[in-house]
């Protein structure tokens, strides 16, 4: 995008990039913000590393430490093999925790101290391993509010916001409309072999 707030994006995206600090990510659900995670990482020191997606709104309580913090083989039943967690998945690279907002609260201390130690136990397990990943998180919601009525843990939030980043919705940022609409247009021309483009009164938009 050409939007002044979408450059100041990307200019953040550049400061921040070479660091190894936390990034948080706000932003509605379907502007962006994974997208410019992924951008951030790739032009990150770390970029040649895994860049492990957690989509927490998808994760049930049941399953989050087991997925997050990986298990032993016999750990629980059903566990016929070890399982890596995304933790460990993400050595050496990026873990993004997207909708973080999502996150059960019983998980987030748990998250928070594997953030501070940089080593995670899986289960089933009691000799904790060393990690080193960066961490970037993303929220549809205020977590600052969310903090004031108890639902997310303020010390996590602190963890996570050393530099927060906005990503706009489109319909505040209008004029990026047209260029992205001739970006999927010249796309879709290349993916289905078409020769089409916008015409005249989509111009005028």
């Amino acid at each position: 995008g050409a939007h002044p707030a979408m450059r100041a994006v990307k200019r953040k995206i550049m400061d921040v990039a070479p660091t190894a600090a936390a990034v948080l990510l706000l932003g509605e659900t379907g502007t962006g913000k994974e997208v410019a995670a992924r951008c951030l990482h790739d032009c990150s020191p770390r970029a040649a590393k895994p860049f492990v997606v957690v989509d927490c709104t998808s994760i049930p309580l049941s399953l989050a430490e087991s997925e997050l913090f990986g298990y032993a083989r016999g750990a629980f039943t059903g566990a016929d093999r070890p399982h890596t967690g995304k933790l460990e998945a993400a050595a050496g690279g990026t873990l993004f925790l997207d909708e973080i907002n999502s996150m059960p609260l019983e998980m987030q201390g748990k998250l928070l101290r594997a953030m501070q130690e940089k080593c995670v136990t899986p289960l089933g397990t009691h000799s904790p391993r060393p990690v080193d990943f960066r961490v970037m998180a993303s929220s549809n919601e205020d977590l600052k509010e969310k903090c004031r009525q108890g639902r997310f843990r303020e010390d996590l939030y602190y963890r996570l916001n050393v530099y927060p980043i906005t990503v706009l919705p489109l319909r505040m940022r209008r004029a990026d409309i047209i260029p992205l609409a001739k970006y999927f247009v010249e796309r879709y021309n290349l993916e289905f072999g078409l020769q089409k483009s916008l015409g005249a009164k989509a111009l005028e938009f």
